[in-house]
């Protein structure tokens, strides 16, 4: 004898929950789908374990799919599966779950989340998503018989308070779940979803790659059919069934089983980048949390690498239901260039960027797939270095930002660095190659920023080691200005820019004794001059000395060791903070003949107010020098030419 129909109440807590669910919780109303989908998915994956492990279970595992029907004339959507199926306990127990202690503790952390992200991780932790149906229908039917019992089950409810569930007869093994949508008039455009195209759509963003297809017949379409139905009629208008995903996860496959074929044609599908990648990483992690990952390094980078808006690349997937695009917690801002997919298998659908952010064990993926990037970057440096270099050409000033980032990954990055040199007006060096070249006694790398080379090579700064045949790294990235100040060493050698501190490329070991006291005879001699010349130019430097590193130039602007770069200076200014004006060393090269005349001049001189023009004039000059900006500029050219025509 049949049960009767059971007609039971949702607790007062639980319609309160139910309402969040349905109108306030889900963004993305699309996403009710995907839910329904990724269930059938989980009853046809627990079929076929089951069967396999029950010799005794009658189930027919032949054609294992779930199939999406659309009447629209009664209105309805409905998702089968020929999966593992529910008893009335299960129906009570799984669809029930909302209605199950916990839900007061539940409905009081949603109301104080800050956000509907926050919120919806709640509910993606309790197990709810079967009911996000609700947000697109007015009732939803839920029949099912379970493999390996007679009896079958229907469940109902509009969602106002009340569900119904009773005994079915002559139900086949699987679950049906039948929406009966809401009107199509309203703001949410409902309509869509009875539209083939809508269907697909939704089905090829979310769950393209579930492993068991998703099948949709496809319906005759007569003349006066609603707007958006046509593309019924061109699938075939006897109703042969469509499958609508193409259920190659690639990255689930060993990669023996995969070309690079496929995976150059993935490549394109997620990137929609014409070329093929430089590199491809496949990888999977076993243990305590499982996942796959299927990475790209594109050949060349993305117009939009250093724009404020550009996005990571990494798509985050459960268990093959894709959950979001550039997922930033899964790869590091100075690696968002990378593309592809990272599926994890024991995350919740509705897990949210704020969770992911502080979830240990994504913290893990993410550190393991980093070091699969500069691992894959690093075996190309030593397979190809052409290769190689072009690679760093595309991303070697991104890949600079994880200097900055990164202090896990410091020395990785380290040793991806390529930047021209002096000792190759060709061809960029590495660090290891630079150390490997130094000279005997010199423990310090050697490098000067700027613009461009140009300007860098015809530094003054650069005369002294060009002169004695030491090696510059020239580094005209901005980012440069950044990372050099904050990394201190590589393989125990101090980076030392050649415009900050004192440079003594003498070792004492090969300067005489007699060049040492003609040096504290010139310091002495000139100890007045510099004096006066720190008093007259006060307001734009802080000291004035004489230069070590000038072989041909008058005078040049150095900095402390600790001091801001004036490029840095600008930087930080340009972002707003509010900094005191660095002022700097200027240096001077007694040897040059006009030093030698103003010094001259100033002994014979000291009061002629035609000397402090011509310090202003020295100092100007060493400003441009190095690409910097003259305080008054029409000022200094008058001076300039004054003194020009009095030569004349």
């Amino acid at each position: 004898m049949a049960s009767p129909t059971q007609t039971l109440e949702f607790q007062a807590e639980t319609r309160q929950l139910l309402q969040l669910v349905i109108h306030s919780i889900y963004s993305n109303k699309d996403i009710f789908l995907r839910e329904l989908i990724s269930n059938a998915s989980d009853a046809l994956d627990k079929l076929r374990l089951e069967s396999l492990t029950d010799t005794d279970l009658a189930a027919d595992t032949s054609d294992l799919h779930i199939t999406l029907e659309v009447d629209r004339q009664a209105r309805t959507l409905t998702v089968r599966d020929n999966g593992i199926g529910m008893t009335r306990e299960d129906v009570v127990d799984l669809i029930g779950t909302i209605a199950k202690s916990g839900t007061a503790s539940l409905l009081a952390k949603i109301k104080e989340a800050n956000d509907a992200e926050a919120a919806q991780n709640l509910i993606g932790q309790f197990g709810v998503g079967f009911y996000s149906a609700f947000m697109v229908a007015d009732k939803v039917t839920l029949r099912t018989r379970r493999a390996g019992t007679e009896q079958g089950t229907a469940w109902e409810s509009d969602g106002e308070g009340t569900y119904t569930i009773a005994q079915a007869d002559d139900l086949p093994v699987g679950t049906s779940v039948t929406l009966h949508l809401k009107p199509a008039d309203g703001e949410d455009g409902l309509g869509d979803y009875l539209a083939g195209w809508k269907i697909r759509q939704i089905v090829k963003q979310y769950s393209d790659f579930i492993r068991w297809p998703i099948r949709m017949a496809a319906e005759p379409v007569s003349a006066d059919a609603e707007s958006g139905a046509a593309d019924e009629a061109v699938a075939g208008a006897a109703g042969a069934p469509e499958t609508l995903n193409s259920m190659k996860a690639l990255w689930a496959r060993p990669r023996s089983e995969v070309t690079e074929a496929e995976y150059h044609e993935f490549y394109r599908q997620i990137s929609h980048d014409w070329q093929d990648p430089a590199e491809t990483i496949h990888m999977r992690a076993e243990g305590t949390f499982e996942y796959e990952a299927l990475l790209f390094i594109p050949a060349h980078a993305p117009f939009d690498l250093f724009s404020r808006d550009t996005k990571r690349g990494v798509q985050l997937y459960v268990k093959r239901v894709f959950i979001m695009d550039d997922c930033d917690a899964l790869m590091p801002n100075y690696l968002r260039f990378v593309k592809g997919v990272v599926d994890a298998h024991d995350l919740s659908l509705n897990v949210s960027r704020e969770i992911l952010q502080h979830d240990r064990q994504i913290t893990a993926v993410r550190r393991r797939l980093v070091k699969k990037v500069l691992g894959a970057l690093k075996s190309t440096q030593a397979a190809n270095t052409e290769a190689y270099l072009k690679l760093w050409e595309q991303f070697g000033r991104v890949l600079k930002e994880g200097l900055i980032e990164d202090r896990d990954n410091t020395e990785a990055l380290l040793e991806l660095v390529s930047a021209a040199s002096t000792n190759d007006a060709e061809k960029p060096t590495t660090l290891r190659e630079y150390v490997a070249r130094m000279k005997d006694g010199q423990d310090t790398i050697y490098y000067l920023t700027g613009e461009n080379r140009q300007m860098v090579e015809n530094s003054p700064h650069m005369e002294a080691f060009t002169a004695k045949g030491y090696e510059v790294l020239i580094l005209t990235d901005p980012v440069d200005e950044v990372w050099t100040d904050q990394i201190p060493t590589f393989d125990g050698h101090r980076f030392q820019s050649i415009a900050k501190g004192q440079v003594d490329l003498d070792h004492d070991a090969d300067v005489s004794d007699e060049a040492k006291a003609e040096k504290a005879r010139c310091e002495q001699d000139f100890a007045a001059l510099l004096a006066w010349l720190e008093t007259t130019l006060a307001e734009h430097v802080k000291q004035v000395r004489l230069s070590t590193r000038l072989t041909t130039s008058a005078a040049c602007l150095v900095g402390d060791a600790h001091d801001l770069t004036p490029t840095l200076e600008k930087m930080y200014r340009a972002m707003g903070q509010d900094l005191p004006p660095v002022k700097r060393i200027l240096e001077l090269n007694p040897t040059h003949p006009l030093i030698s005349a103003l010094h001259q001049a100033h002994q014979t001189k000291p009061d002629d107010p035609g000397l402090t023009d011509i310090a202003e004039l020295v100092h100007g000059s060493a400003l441009l020098a190095e690409g910097g900006d003259l305080p008054d500029p029409a000022r200094f050219t008058r001076l300039l030419t004054d003194h020009l025509t009095h030569t004349l």
